[in-house]
Formats: C-alpha cells, sequence, structure tokens
C-alpha cells in the first residue's frame, strides 16, 4: 500500500498495512450491500475470517484512492480508540502506545504531520524487528554453546564409565586371584592338620614302642620338625600371597573411590546414600541461618551484627536503597545517593561471596532511570505506583523455604513483614558503617 501522492515516500510497513486492511474487512462486513464500494462487493461476499486475507489487495487500494471509504473506517478506528485519535489529531503521539496502532490510526485519519507519524511508527517498527533478529542470533549462539557443552560433557561421562567398567573388570580379576589364594591357604592347612594327625598317631606308637623304637622316634621327630617347617612356611606364605592381594584391592578400591568421586561431581549427583538409620524419626542439626546469628548479645548499631550475617554461605542481601541513602547521604542528589551507595556495594560485592540487590523506588518515575550496575550488585526499580517496600516483601517471598535472607532498611513496616516470612532486618546505619569500613 503506497501513499507517495498523500505525503508518504514509501508503502506503508507490512504490520500496519495488515492492521489496516483488517479494520476495514471488518467495517465491510458490517456496511449495506448499497454502500460497498464497486471493487469490493466481491470481496465483502466472503467469510469474515477470510475476508482480510484474501481480499487484501482491493482492499487496500480501495483505503487508498476512496477518501469516503477511508473516512468510514476512520470512524470504527475512533470508536474504538478515541484517545489515541483525539492525540494524534493535536499532533502528539502518546508514548505508551504501539507503533502499529499508531502508524494505522495516522493513516486512516490524516491528522496535520500523519506521514511524519507513519515514519517514526516504522522507524520504532525496524528498531524492534532489529532487536528481534540480534536476540534470535544470540539465542542461537547460546543453543549452539550449549550442545558443544553437552556433547563434550556427554563424551566425558562416556570415557569415566568406561574407565569404571575396566576398573570393575579388574576387581573382579582380583577378587577371583584372592579367592584361589584362599583356596590354597585352605588346603595347606587342611595337609597340616592330617600331618599333625600322623605326628599324633606316630607319637602314640612310639609311646608304647620303648626303647627299642628310640631310633624311629628320632627319625618321626625330624619328620615333624620338617613337616612343622612345611606348615610354617604354607602359612607365611599364605600370609604374604594374602597381604599382597590385600594392598592391590586397597590401591584398586582407591582408583575405584576417585572415578566415583570424579564421576558423581560430573552428574550433581548428592556425596552420600540414605542408611537405614536416616529413616528413624529424629530431630537433626540445621546448617548456619540468619536466625542463629545472635539478636541480643550484639547491639542493633554493631558492625559485627552485619559482619556475622555476610558471613552465612549462599546470603541474599536486599537492600531499600533510599532508606540507606537518606540516612548516610541525604544531602547529595538523588543521582548522587545512587552512586554513592552502589560504589560502595561494588566493593563490599568483591570481599564476601553473597548475593547483593539493591531495590531503589520508582513509583513516581516518569522512565526507567540510568544507572551503572557494579559487578556482583543486582539493581531494581519498583514498578510506577508501586513502592519498594512492596519489591522487597515479593523478593523476599519468592526465595524458597531455608534461603538466608538479610534486609537492610530502618523502616519499621518493612522490618516486620519481612522478619514474619523467614528473613533477618538490618538497620541502615550498619550497612553504612561498614561500607564506611570498607
Amino acid at each position: 500500500m503506497s501513499s507517495a501522492g498523500e505525503g508518504l515516500s514509501r508503502p506503508l510497513p507490512e504490520q500496519v498495512r495488515t492492521h489496516v486492511v483488517e479494520l476495514a474487512a471488518q467495517v465491510l462486513g458490517t456496511m449495506p450491500a448499497a454502500g460497498v464500494p464497486a471493487p469490493l462487493r466481491a470481496v465483502a461476499r466472503f467469510e469474515p475470517r477470510k475476508r482480510a486475507r484474501l481480499g487484501s489487495a482491493p482492499i487496500a487500494a480501495q483505503l487508498e484512492n476512496d477518501k469516503k471509504f477511508r473516512e468510514l473506517v476512520a470512524e470504527s478506528l475512533t470508536q474504538a480508540w478515541p484517545e489515541l485519535v483525539a492525540s494524534l489529531a493535536e499532533e502528539t503521539i502518546p508514548p505508551a502506545a504501539e507503533p502499529v496502532l499508531v502508524a494505522a490510526a495516522a493513516y486512516l485519519t490524516r491528522p496535520p504531520g500523519w506521514a511524519s507519524m507513519v515514519e517514526l511508527a516504522r522507524e520504532d517498527l525496524d528498531q524492534a524487528a532489529a532487536l528481534d533478529t540480534q536476540r534470535e542470533q544470540a539465542e542461537g549462539r547460546l543453543k549452539e554453546q550449549l550442545a558443544q557443552q553437552r556433547t563434550a560433557a556427554k563424551e566425558e561421562i562416556d570415557r569415566v564409565r568406561e574407565q569404571l567398567r575396566a576398573a570393575r573388570a579388574e576387581n573382579t580379576d582380583l577378587r577371583r586371584k584372592l579367592h584361589d589364594a584362599r583356596e590354597r591357604v585352605k588346603a595347606a592347612e587342611q595337609r597340616a592338620g592330617e600331618l599333625e594327625a600322623a605326628t599324633a598317631d606316630a607319637r602314640a606308637r612310639i609311646a608304647g614302642a620303648g626303647a627299642a623304637a628310640e631310633t624311629e622316634v628320632r627319625r618321626l621327630k625330624e619328620r615333624l620338625a620338617e613337616a612343622e617347617r612345611h606348615l610354617e612356611a604354607s602359612r607365611r606364605a599364605a600370609r604374604e600371597g594374602r597381604s599382597v592381594e590385600d594392598a592391590r584391592i586397597r590401591v584398586l578400591m582407591d582408583a575405584l573411590e576417585d572415578a566415583a568421586k570424579g564421576l558423581r561431581k560430573e552428574l550433581a549427583l548428592p556425596t552420600t546414600i540414605s542408611r537405614p538409620a536416616d529413616y528413624v524419626t529424629a530431630v537433626s542439626g540445621t546448617a548456619p541461618s540468619v536466625r542463629d546469628v545472635p539478636a541480643r548479645a550484639l547491639a542493633d548499631d554493631d558492625p559485627q551484627l552485619l559482619d556475622q550475617l555476610l558471613a552465612i554461605p549462599n546470603l541474599h542481601l536486599i537492600i531499600d536503597g533510599y532508606n540507606v541513602t537518606k540516612s548516610g547521604y541525604g544531602t547529595l542528589t538523588l543521582a548522587d545517593q545512587r552512586q554513592r551507595l552502589l560504589t560502595g556495594l561494588g566493593g563490599l560485592a568483591v570481599q564476601v561471596r553473597v548475593e547483593i540487590t539493591c531495590v531503589f523506588d520508582g513509583a513516581e518515575l516518569d522512565g526507567p532511570v540510568q544507572v551503572s550496575a557494579p559487578r556482583g550488585v543486582r539493581v531494581a526499580f519498583s514498578a510506577p505506583g508501586q513502592i519498594a517496600d512492596d519489591l522487597i516483601r515479593q523478593m523476599v517471598q519468592i526465595e524458597p523455604p531455608g534461603r538466608a535472607i538479610a534486609v537492610v532498611s530502618s523502616d519499621r513496616e518493612v522490618a516486620v513483614s519481612v522478619r514474619k516470612m523467614g528473613a533477618r532486618p538490618v538497620p541502615s546505619i550498619l550497612l553504612l558503617r561498614r561500607l564506611g569500613r570498607a
């Protein structure tokens, strides 16, 4: 759809053209047969859901050339969006209006400067399309990187599994050898028992033979000594063989343990398994949390209280931004207050390993505020009409049960509400003093 004669140098953007044609198709369905323009009478007989798709070309041409038909469609749009049409008539574009709707309304109603309004909408749509393209390209790159990482992880897992299978096979072989050694020891012990029985029998015969059998006794003693030597040698050999096999098994088990640890780490498996005693109902100790920090041992304005909280693993530190800055930097402008607080939080983020979120009140802001968030610090503004206190409560509420959370604010209502949710309130003066020490 081109309107070069009306002030447009290029055709309408495709989204705007589609929207205008759909509006005209709806109006066409409500017109009496006698009032339908001649070129569109065939289109008017289409089903409503097919009218805009199959008759887009004639409808667009009729809107371009038939001022009366265009004004009739404009009346329908005016009834649906009276505020938008009134603003365009005053040469004002509402900041929150969709570019497609603004361009369609400007094209149909033709207020002063309508061509410029269409061009502005075109620029907004082109910019949005470019952003979508960049986002799709970024998503494609991320998906490709993820696929590569998954492939590498799978290859590593397969390698570890192959090593584990080889270790298991070696373990089976060692167990077989150990079993054979034990069988040999058992046979030697049985033979020793037989020798001991024979020795006892010989001693009995010698005792009854008297002096005439002394020579035989000496011979039997020699045989006994030899048998005992063989027995001791057999036992010693069995013990040495068992010690060697035990040492090899220990080495193998150490290797298996290292491989299992690597595989467990790769697959993010738990480091322990449940034992029968784990299923007995009992009271267990708990991990350190914000509730473990003593509330009465330290004064509310003692910086050590905040230091103890910052030492809790995986702590989420949520800060009521303006409540802190107005307590410590009240003479500065709001922009300078934000910058000074964020600079201090950036230094704190380098010193401690906690999640830091700074919330500012955006309820009365006309638009987004430009801020430069330091590394490791999340900066959030409440939405228009929402105070920062509510946003802080939402952040505390959304955290999983058991997560350690500390909220820095001297607002009593905020402190009471977040404490009920399981978070630990901290006076603003503690954070100011902690930042002053950094």
